[in-house]
């Protein structure tokens, strides 16, 4: 979006304004704030005095995520060139310390921090931010591959399609993603198949991280009865997309008729009982189900916000359109930030890192939020890729000067860049680039090095 000189003085001396009647960062404090503070110390494992002490370690390994190169030779670089421009005496470069300091820190402490900052966050959306006063959260799936190592095949294994050696450890998860601000609440990791290892499973691993009266967006896998009747009990409303079994059955005559291709329907419980339920719980979940069925926008909608004056059909349509932006933060937590693919070698330190990088996805849309919130925008309009490299040359700069205090010209500067408002946009799924060519690797690399070895390179395709 094209910004000009008069738009940004204008903009510029609203966020001073806004600042100066603010007496903290609303949210960029919540860094400091007491529960967040003593949350970490309750988290701290014991430890005695090193090199890389739990809280350094953790801010190394955040600032790698971070960074275009995520080695960790290059982190541990930083890390030792800090420490001489701050005065301290130098230290070896190598990174067995820090590798080891890495697998003292607790799983547990990193991913209570995500869920703890992701809270925090929420809780201090304005009322503008909202859907009718409503806190609207967004729900989906993705997967991540893994360094193809023995441990992590044993936990996280390849395709069952794929010959041994060939493919890569892939593990599911299930991300909780804040409408408003874009903060990731919670996640749940899996296994890629096998018994309960299906979306579905691993969200009710993480269903408390909902409150009563939020509102969850899902697709079209998550409208499946059980998962209806455990957001109603829990007093959460629910907006999926119809599955598509369901949707080629749908008849708008039946039901009970409150607008055009809108009506109110019963449904029964299913009467085999899933595998993974617990037969106590089915013998007590609800015998039917009264939801909400629509078509709008070429799509079929189930909901349990059953008033239409509450939540109309366009309001729906609206709304639901809206779900599609879980998708893009998954895109920035892994085609951005980098972790489609993750590094570490162990299933226990990929879990980590997957957990380091939403920590730092989160202390990104934490500076997003308090830019918004000056400039009297919405998070969702700032893009998330132009924050990201605005805090790196931050970070880089006030390392060379020594100082770490943030200003509000930063956050003039990350509200300067708007995401396009382009609904409806459709793009495909192809890239124009050629790959190199190369033939792909079809047996397990220490047989091609073997024959190698023995006969020599292939000829290169011309």
């Amino acid at each position: 979006m094209f910004i000009n000189n008069k738009f940004l003085r204008c903009q510029q001396q609203r966020i001073k304004k806004c600042a100066e009647k603010t007496d903290s960062y609303q949210f960029f404090n919540l860094l400091t704030c007491p529960e967040l503070l003593s949350r970490v110390d309750t988290l701290l494992p014991e430890h005695r005095e090193r090199l890389y002490p739990p809280t350094e370690t953790l801010s190394i390994f955040l600032a790698q995520a971070l960074s275009e190169d995520r080695s960790c030779q290059k982190a541990v670089n930083d890390a030792a060139i800090k420490r001489i421009i701050g005065g301290l005496a130098p230290v070896s470069t190598s990174t067995g310390g820090y590798c080891r300091a890495r697998q003292r820190l607790p799983l547990a402490m990193v991913s209570d921090l995500v869920c703890q900052t992701g809270e925090l966050i929420n809780c201090q959306i304005p009322e503008q931010w909202r859907w009718h006063g409503r806190r609207v959260h967004l729900i989906d799936g993705t997967t991540v591959t893994m360094p193809d190592t023995v441990e992590n095949q044993a936990v996280y294994p390849q395709q069952s399609g794929q010959k041994p050696g060939l493919g890569f450890p892939i593990c599911r998860l299930v991300g909780v993603i804040c409408l408003s601000s874009g903060a990731v609440l919670n996640a749940s990791i899996g296994r890629f198949n096998g018994k309960g290892s299906d979306e579905q499973s691993l969200l009710r691993n993480i269903i408390d991280t909902f409150n009563t009266g939020d509102l969850v967006l899902g697709d079209a896998f998550y409208g499946t009865y059980f998962l209806l009747a455990s957001l109603r009990e829990k007093g959460i409303d629910a907006v999926f997309e119809q599955m598509g079994a369901r949707k080629r059955v749908t008849d708008f005559r039946k039901g009970k008729r409150i607008g055009t291709r809108d009506h109110l329907i019963e449904l029964t419980k299913p009467k085999i009982k899933p595998d993974w339920m617990a037969q106590a719980y089915y013998d007590v979940a609800p015998k039917t189900l009264l939801i909400r069925e629509l078509s709008t926008h070429g799509k079929i909608l189930i909901t349990t916000l059953l008033c239409p004056k509450e939540a109309s059909k366009p309001e729906l349509k609206v709304l639901y359109k809206k779900r599609w932006q879980i998708e893009v933060d998954f895109r920035n937590i892994k085609t951005t930030m980098g972790m489609e693919t993750l590094s570490c070698k162990t299933p226990e330190m990929s879990e980590k890192e997957i957990w380091v990088y939403f920590l730092a996805y989160n202390l990104i849309r934490l500076l997003m939020a308090q830019a918004a919130l000056l400039a009297d925008i919405l998070p969702r309009q700032l893009s998330f890729k132009h924050t990201l490299q605005l805090w790196l040359a931050w970070t880089q700069q006030t390392a060379l000067t020594g100082t770490g205090v943030i200003e509000e010209s930063l956050f003039v500067l990350i509200a300067q860049q708007r995401v396009g408002n382009r609904p409806g946009r459709i793009e495909p799924r192809a890239v124009k680039r050629r790959p190199k060519p190369f033939s792909l690797l079809m047996k397990p690399r220490e047989e091609a090095r073997a024959e190698i070895r023995k006969n020599g390179h292939p000829k290169k395709i011309k």
